[in-house]
């Protein structure tokens, strides 16, 4: 019967050390190479101008090139884009000569050197001061109210493929209580207020609009010595990255509108950046070289380089 007992006992012990040998094989993590992830290539972007629509601040002496209100405008728009992080923004001196080129060509908007424009104004804004007095107490608000209106332009086509007009507003108050509490002045950072809160409806539409379509960049010399594209490293280029070379659509015109159209081009081969250079955003570029493929090197104009998605 002992026997018996240590038998059972070794058989337990035996097979309880089996399972803590039990070995789990875990799968290893694949891992996903440079190439293969989606890059945030910025996109360049020219503020063409912000204007003051409204009469509000319009003396006398009013000075159209210095207007305040509309650097005002300007200056938050701007602040706004580059918080995302996915833009360039241009500061463009000769803007207004540019954009008189391009309503005078079919062409000038191709000069101003970006991907895309935003021409904008400020169409309404006023101020008021609502009292409230009761038996003991007085309540006084100041409100401030804004309407900005944003046209955002394609520079390839010289289309506008975004416009829309957004309000906002701001107010403080203060309040006073059998004669004590707090009194205040007309506070000019109500303006400030009520022109971020309108501009602040429209940025998110406007990084949606400017990142729905691929990145692209284009071709700027192709002999012996390089091949070389628009584009560096402040885009989030970098030696290594690939891209697909495209072949441009056929233009029709369209009979009802009397727009071109450019119609959607194919796929004729694939780049790898070799290196990057350039000191500044509008004269950086990369040097690249033929994966799969190729371009007629005397027709650079119809090429361009896209970004993989």
């Amino acid at each position: 019967m002992r026997r018996y007992f240590f038998i059972l006992l070794f058989i337990c012990i035996a097979g309880g050390i089996h399972a803590q040998r039990e070995v789990i094989e875990v799968e290893p993590a694949t891992t996903v190479s440079h190439s293969e992830t989606s890059k945030a290539l910025k996109r360049k972007v020219a503020i063409g101008r912000f204007s003051n629509e409204t009469q509000y601040a319009k003396g006398l002496f009013y000075d159209k090139e210095n207007d305040p209100m509309g650097k005002q405008a300007l200056d938050i728009l701007s602040s706004k884009l580059a918080a995302s992080g996915k833009f360039i923004l241009l500061e463009r001196n000769d803007m207004d000569k540019l954009l008189a080129e391009a309503a005078s060509s079919g062409n000038g908007f191709q000069k101003i050197g970006a991907d895309y424009m935003i021409i904008g104004s400020i169409t309404q804004f006023g101020r008021k001061n609502i009292g409230n007095v009761k038996l003991f107490s007085t309540t006084k608000t100041q409100m401030v109210e804004a309407a900005v209106s944003i046209r955002l332009v394609d520079v390839s086509t010289g289309l506008i493929i975004y416009s829309d007009e957004a309000k906002g507003e701001a107010e403080m108050k203060t309040k006073t209580t059998m004669g004590v509490g707090g009194r205040a002045d007309f506070d000019a950072t109500l303006s400030d207020k009520a022109i971020s809160a309108a501009i602040s409806q429209l940025v998110e539409n406007i990084i949606n609009k400017c990142t729905n379509k691929p990145w692209k960049a284009y071709f700027l010399s192709y002999d012996s010595d390089a091949i070389i594209v628009s584009g560096g490293a402040s885009q989030g280029i970098s030696v290594g990255d690939t891209f697909i070379v495209m072949s441009k659509g056929k233009n029709v015109k369209n009979p009802q509108t009397g727009i071109n159209i450019e119609l959607p081009g194919k796929a004729v081969g694939k780049v790898k950046v070799t290196a990057v250079g350039g000191d500044t955003p509008e004269a950086e570029y990369s040097i690249v070289t033929f994966i799969e493929g190729a371009i007629d090197a005397t027709q650079l104009q119809n090429y361009f380089i896209e970004e993989i998605k």
